[in-house]
């Protein structure tokens, strides 16, 4: 019996062609192959070996071999098959590929005696029981690494479906707030203004570690460095924006930090240094931001040039006209109940003209409307002067001086008594007061003058202006009205005093926000977490105001805060405690607030929302004024008008 090695070679040749192939699917019947193809064999050749006459006389039958025939294809399974009467192959089939591994023949085929053609066939049995020990090991080995090849086909698996989650993610929202976002990704890159930043912030660290150590030299060369680093650097505030030196000056600063850290490099020295220069940074902060709070509510007190100068101007002129050209018209309708009345209390000449200007425009009937704005001394014949030669369309408008309300005094008025007493005037005008920002933001913000202005106030004494009026609608002078207000006063308030549109979100501007809940007063009367309202447009039942007498219940908060010890100063907080249960809720189109402060509002909810109120400090009348949300202002300012165009007032 001879050994077919060329057919082992094939096969093994197959085998790595399928390995390397990716034929994967049929290695597991391959090594399944091997395990059972030793005893089959052996039980083969054992039936040709049990005589020395002949291996033809203990041959399995060709019927049995017939029988358990495992005529697979594509499996890899074995094949055992009679080709001719006398001749007996054990192949395997893989891939559909018919491989001989051993051939035995019949003795015709033998010319061999029958004793040497034993010990000829025993040393071939021999040969191939260790030719298929060693394919076994072949194939276990294989079956090992499909099992790895397995594992990292899962991994793969799994980061691929990551992967594939992964693209479901806006990827806009993970760049913009991504620390590790790709910078071939950002139009505006900083990748080289970081470098040459983190060069200069080692540049210092060896200029401090060489003059520790009297390293003269390099610290001249450090010197020189970081000057012209700093000149290629700039104010540049993305890549595109550097100078053309910079390339060469970050090669010139990182040859001289290698040399630095080569000869001056202590860890202990550079942690220090780092944590000293961390300390002061953060105090640079600090002191910028106590700074800008400073500087923007400063901004926020004063009064625009152009609105000054406008001012002026409609002063000098309201009083250069003779007595009885001074009267606004229509005096008949202040009074009539039938009509829908406003109140408006400012001392902003342009930004009453817009209120009443935006209201009128949107209005369906605007003869039904009456205004009544109530402004200081200073500039009473202002505001007159203005609405005397812009008349709104059919509407009437009627301006009062604060400073004529005679009952308005200190007697009765807490805020204008509690104005009177040293303390409030050391906290308000405390002389040689520092402004270099060194008070705290809250200190500041609660410092401005508006919150002192009886303006501010007014509006808790709209029964005592209007005493003859059931109804009327408060506007603050920093909102626009984009739709017709006739249908506030078709809600019914359902027995309470205020409509207002609820600020509330989560925990947000609740009343434990706005009110001291360690005060037993506060914590005795009111829910911390009871919803917070705007100011800026309410809609007021004054007989039910009158009723409830809500005028003395706000003097006795007041009174009790005396020391600021319920809540800070401001307008919101006692209307909060006086009108507290009293407050029906608007729905939130009425009133689109954050046009002061927020950038981010929902472009559709200004334009579907009846009034826009740009509370907070970015005035729209400003320069700091949110530069999307102007045009909501402008649009009711005629630019080409003579006063305005005479004080340069810009769109």
């Amino acid at each position: 019996m001879a050994l077919n090695k060329g057919s082992v070679s094939d096969l093994a040749k197959h085998e790595d062609d399928g390995v390397n192939g990716g034929a994967g699917r049929y290695r597991f019947f391959l090594a399944l192959l091997v395990l059972l193809s030793a005893p089959l064999l052996f039980v083969v050749v054992n039936g040709f070996c049990t005589t020395g006459e002949g291996v033809a006389s203990n041959s399995p039958s060709k019927g049995v071999l017939d029988d358990i025939a495992a005529r697979t294809n594509n499996t890899g399974t074995i094949n055992i098959k009679s080709k001719e009467k006398n001749n007996l192959i054990l192949t395997w089939n893989l891939a559909g590929v018919d491989a001989a591994v051993v051939a035995i023949s019949s003795p015709s085929q033998t010319a061999v005696s029958p004793r040497s053609g034993t010990h000829q066939m025993e040393g071939n049995y021999s040969l191939a029981a260790r030719r298929i020990v060693r394919e076994e090991q072949y194939e276990n080995q294989l079956v090992e690494m499909e099992m790895v090849q397995q594992d990292d086909d899962t991994i793969v698996k799994l980061e691929n479906a990551n992967m594939q989650a992964s693209e479901l993610v806006n990827s806009s929202i993970l760049e913009k707030y991504s620390t590790w976002k790709k910078e071939n990704g950002n139009k505006n890159r900083v990748s080289t203004i970081r470098l040459m930043r983190d060069q200069i912030i080692m540049a210092r660290i060896y200029l401090s570690v060489s003059k520790k150590k009297m390293k003269q030299g390099l610290r001249q060369q450090l010197l020189v460095c970081l000057k012209r680093s700093r000149r290629a650097l700039g104010e540049a505030n993305v890549d595109a924006e550097l100078h053309s030196s910079a390339r060469k000056r970050i090669k010139e600063m990182n040859a001289v930090l290698s040399k630095a850290r080569d000869e001056l490099f202590d860890c202990e020295f550079v942690t220090r240094k780092l944590r000293a220069m961390l300390l002061t940074e953060e105090e640079k902060i600090r002191r910028l931001k106590r700074q800008n709070t400073f500087l923007t509510q400063l901004g926020v007190k004063g009064i625009p040039g152009g609105i000054r100068c406008l001012s002026l101007r409609l002063t000098v002129d309201y009083y250069l006209l003779p007595p009885e050209k001074r009267e606004l018209p229509k005096s008949e309708n202040l009074e009539n109940p039938k009509l829908h009345h406003y109140a408006l209390f400012t001392d902003n000449v342009l930004a009453a003209a817009v209120v009443v200007n935006s209201t009128v425009m949107n209005a369906k009937d605007s003869s039904k409307h009456v205004f009544h704005l109530v402004t200081d001394d200073l500039n009473f014949g202002a505001m007159k002067m203005w609405f005397l030669l812009n008349p709104p369309e059919e509407a009437t408008i009627h301006v009062e001086n604060l400073d004529e309300l005679k009952w308005l005094n200190s007697s009765y008025c807490p805020v204008l008594r509690q104005l009177k007493s040293a303390a409030m005037r050391e906290y308000y005008f405390k002389a040689g007061r520092s402004t270099t920002g060194s008070y705290s933001a809250s200190s500041l913000k609660y410092r401005n003058p508006k919150y002192l202005s009886m303006l501010n106030h007014l509006r808790f004494y709209l029964p005592q202006i209007y005493p003859k009026l059931d109804k009327i609608l408060f506007l603050d002078d920093d909102i626009v009205v984009q739709k017709d207000l006739i249908g506030l006063w078709l809600v019914d308030l359902e027995g309470k005093v205020n409509g207002a549109v609820e600020t509330c979100v989560d925990n947000f501007h609740r009343f434990d926000k706005y009110l001291n809940f360690s005060n037993p007063h506060i914590a005795r009367e009111f829910d911390p977490n009871a919803c917070g309202w705007a100011y800026g447009m309410n809609i007021f039942d004054l007989k039910e105001w009158k009723k409830k007498d809500l005028t003395g219940l706000y003097h006795i908060w007041q009174n009790l805060n005396e020391e600021r010890l319920l809540w800070k100063l401001g307008t919101l907080p006692p209307g909060l405690m006086t009108f507290y249960g009293l407050t029906y809720s608007l729905e939130k189109y009425w009133h689109v607030l954050g046009l002061g402060y927020n950038p981010n509002i929902n472009p559709s909810d200004i334009e579907n929302a009846a009034v826009i109120h740009y509370n907070g400090n970015r005035k729209p009348w400003m320069e700091m004024a949110i530069t999307k949300y102007r045009p909501y202002w402008t649009k009711y300012i005629d630019y080409d008008h003579p006063y305005l165009s005479h004080c340069h007032f810009i769109k």
